[in-house]
């Protein structure tokens, strides 16, 4: 039987494969976080019909000559540059600019994923589309420990901020070094109480001598405000009535007295609003009192080979003994990408290229045929010799 026969099979087989991998690329061109695969090909084994031989004293050497028996998909690789953003404008959904896999548990089993459309469901879990929960770390009290082993992502629906009452005052301006003893200035104050209620109060401020103006607050409390002959604050700060003033960048030149209130701590009671995540992956919760805190950050995976990674559908990637372990780590820190919320990555499917692929795969697919049909003319031909 003719080798011919077998080594256009073989091209046949491999053509075919070639076209499902490109088939398969242009059918994910929409997919969210699709990597496209590439075939790549190597010949069989090739038949020895005649080994080398060596050079001799008064003849040349020989080549070894080989028949080739045909060709065979070597690997299907895939590619992991970065795809486009589209974006949404959903918190929930992110994109990975740079390197790192999101990591999603399902089943018991930690899976990586390069398609960021989240959402939280009605326990405040963030998951994917198929109910896969992402993985990450929960903040205690603002603070997230990247260094843990990373659990579910869950934001705490309902949670409040308890009211914070106001124990420190900025003071900023002039105190006019031009002022009369006796001369008063009175600065108005907004403070929140322990229940989490605004109040307002008066300091006033009266002119004692050329560098010295005397502070008396509502409870009656006092303290001097002192300035040195430059005309710059004495003391950096001062407590009064329970409050620690901060009085540094206030002054005592000449001018008009124009001391206000800069700033002051404290807030009311807050409950959760809304959240943002920033690019290193911390989810924020913003507050109906304007504060914010962190709740939690996604966590990101990198191997030492992405090409090692087994697809396991659903846009989802499995570790093998040949991507390595799992490097778990946040967004924006060595060997990890950034985040971006509101935005989703793309498939990175050429269609250029995978157009061009399809014509090289069906030329390659039709020389193959041709191989056949004439090895199948020369075996009709040796038995008509029979005739």
């Amino acid at each position: 039987m003719l080798r011919s026969l077998f080594s256009g099979i073989s091209g046949l087989r491999a053509h075919q494969q070639m076209m499902d991998v490109t088939g398969n690329n242009i059918a994910n061109v929409n997919t969210t976080g699709y990597k496209s695969s590439q075939a790549v090909f190597q010949d069989t084994l090739s038949q020895m019909l005649a080994a080398a031989g060596a050079p001799q004293n008064q003849a040349g050497g020989t080549n070894p000559a080989q028949v080739g028996l045909g060709v065979r998909m070597a690997s299907i690789n895939g590619n992991f540059s970065q795809g486009a953003a589209q974006v949404t404008g959903k918190s929930s959904d992110m994109m990975i600019q740079g390197d790192g896999f999101f990591v999603v548990r399902a089943d018991g089993e930690e899976l990586f994923t390069r398609a960021g459309s989240f959402t939280f469901d009605a326990n405040g879990t963030l998951t994917t589309p198929n109910g896969q929960v992402v993985q990450g770390w929960t903040a205690t009290n603002g603070v997230v420990n990247s260094a843990g082993a990373p659990a579910d992502i869950v934001l705490p629906i309902g949670i409040s901020l308890a009211p914070v009452a106001t124990t420190e005052i900025t003071l900023t301006g002039n105190f006019s070094y031009e002022a009369l003893p006796g001369d008063i200035k009175e600065i108005p104050i907004k403070v929140i109480d322990t229940n989490g209620a605004a109040q307002s109060m008066v300091a006033t401020f009266t002119k004692v001598d050329a560098d010295t103006w005397q502070m008396d607050l509502p409870d009656g409390s006092t303290a001097n405000i002192d300035f040195n002959a430059d005309g710059t604050a004495a003391l950096a700060s001062q407590t009064v009535g329970g409050y620690t003033f901060d009085t540094a960048a206030l002054t005592n030149f000449s001018g008009l007295t124009e001391a206000r209130v800069s700033n002051s701590n404290g807030s009311g009671a807050g409950v959760l609003s809304t959240y943002t995540v920033s690019n290193t992956g911390q989810i924020v919760g913003v507050f109906s009192n304007g504060l914010k805190e962190t709740l939690g950050q996604i966590a990101l995976a990198n191997f030492n080979n992405v090409n090692g990674l087994e697809k396991i559908g659903d846009s989802m990637f499995r570790s093998t003994v040949n991507s390595g372990l799992a490097q778990i780590g946040a967004a924006g820190t060595a060997g990890f990408g950034m985040v971006t919320s509101g935005a989703l990555e793309m498939s990175n499917v050429d269609l250029a290229q995978e157009f061009t692929n399809l014509v090289i795969a069906q030329r390659g697919f039709q020389a193959n045929s041709r191989i056949l049909t004439t090895s199948d003319e020369i075996l009709q031909e040796l038995v008509n010799l029979k005739r």
